[in-house]
């Protein structure tokens, strides 16, 4: 839970990788965010196969405060991918799991509306330069909009969300030797009188 932006595409061109990860890296040490490379280059400077890759991730990641790292990184196909989805779902023979290797996830929650609002911003100018097939989906609903308002008003939102989930589990504590399933009976219970209540 909180909110986050999902992505996922490819490099539109293999041989502008290094260009792609310098400019990442040269924001990333504006912003004084760590960052970690990977390989710099494909080899030869061509991708392989659109469904083969190799075990090698090509690109770089950061990671700004407060938030997820950010994975601006290819596999050798040029499909945006990161070493944690490679090793969970490289090899994976489930076909409903196949998808799950090119989605790529960073959760904003805890950093500011401006780190988010720059991390979008970042992905209009790379998705504009070098990326293709690119598609965003943010829950700040901020690179639909580019409306800041909106990009705050659901931060506040997502907020008060965790706010009231927290004091729920502060309000409503498990009592002793209850189970984790009475607990959410219990739950359910009040949740059910209130809303006959209103």
């Amino acid at each position: 839970m909180g909110l986050s932006f999902h992505y996922n595409g490819e490099i539109s061109n293999a041989e502008r990788l290094p260009e792609l990860i310098e400019e990442v890296k040269e924001v990333a040490l504006v912003y004084q965010w760590k960052y970690k490379l990977f390989e710099t280059a494909f080899p030869k400077r061509q991708f392989t196969k659109e469904n083969v890759y190799t075990n090698v991730v090509y690109g770089i990641c950061f990671t700004p405060p407060g938030c997820e790292t950010v994975f601006i990184s290819f596999l050798s196909n040029g499909k945006m991918s990161s070493p944690g989805h490679l090793q969970f779902f490289g090899k994976t023979a489930t076909s409903e799991e196949k998808p799950y290797l090119y989605m790529l996830s960073v959760k904003t929650q805890y950093s500011t509306t401006l780190i988010h609002a720059t991390l979008i911003q970042l992905f209009r100018h790379l998705s504009a330069k070098y990326l293709s097939n690119f598609d965003l989906t943010d829950e700040g609903e901020y690179w639909e909009t580019n409306d800041e308002t909106i990009l705050k008003q659901n931060f506040e939102k997502y907020t008060a969300l965790l706010d009231n989930f927290a004091l729920g589990l502060e309000t409503l504590p498990l009592n002793a030797n209850e189970s984790y399933e009475h607990y959410f009976q219990r739950l359910m219970e009040i949740v059910s009188k209130r809303n006959r209540e209103y």
